[in-house]
């Protein structure tokens, strides 16, 4: 599914506009704005409120929050091809406010510069996002840790990445 990969291990991460929640509302932030002088885990879901993201995927970097700070993380962001509201709506549902920062990838920018975009169309879901996590330092990327299919949640979780760290 994801064939048209380019990001890997080494790479500068791309600059892409991405959008935050402000008080409820839509803010655009620049990952290198985000991710600059900092270590970070971004973690891509198919898409908020969907089973696996919901019951597996989410959960394991909300539970895992202060193993990854305690390895060095600085910032622990989940992105989806959803719109900033939907993920504001699920980081409450997920109980990872002030945990997780939630980048909404509404148009799938991210997903696309990354190759880490699929086609759902023959699901009703349009493009989304593949399930991957990302370690990143100072804009390098450090890790990258993809799933086979986006249905499974095995390579991409907190603990498997912590284990890598």
């Amino acid at each position: 599914l994801c064939k048209n990969m380019t990001i890997k291990q080494g790479d500068t991460f791309p600059d892409v506009q991405v959008f935050v929640s402000n008080n409820g509302a839509p803010k655009a932030a620049s990952t290198k704005e985000l991710f600059q002088n900092k270590k970070v885990v971004l973690f891509g879901v198919p898409g908020a409120f969907t089973p696996a993201c919901s019951n597996s995927h989410c959960p394991s970097f909300v539970r895992s929050v202060s193993e990854l700070k305690n390895k060095g993380v600085d910032l622990i962001c989940c992105t989806s091809v959803n719109d900033i509201f939907v993920l504001d709506v699920w980081a409450k549902a997920q109980k990872s406010e002030g945990k997780l920062l939630m980048l909404g990838d509404g148009n799938g920018d991210l997903a696309k510069a990354l190759g880490l975009d699929f086609e759902g169309r023959a699901v009703g879901l349009g493009v989304r996002s593949n399930r991957y996590v990302l370690y990143v330092d100072n804009l390098v990327v450090k890790q990258v840790l993809v799933e086979d299919k986006p249905s499974d949640v095995k390579k991409s979780t907190a603990e498997s990445l912590l284990a890598k760290l």
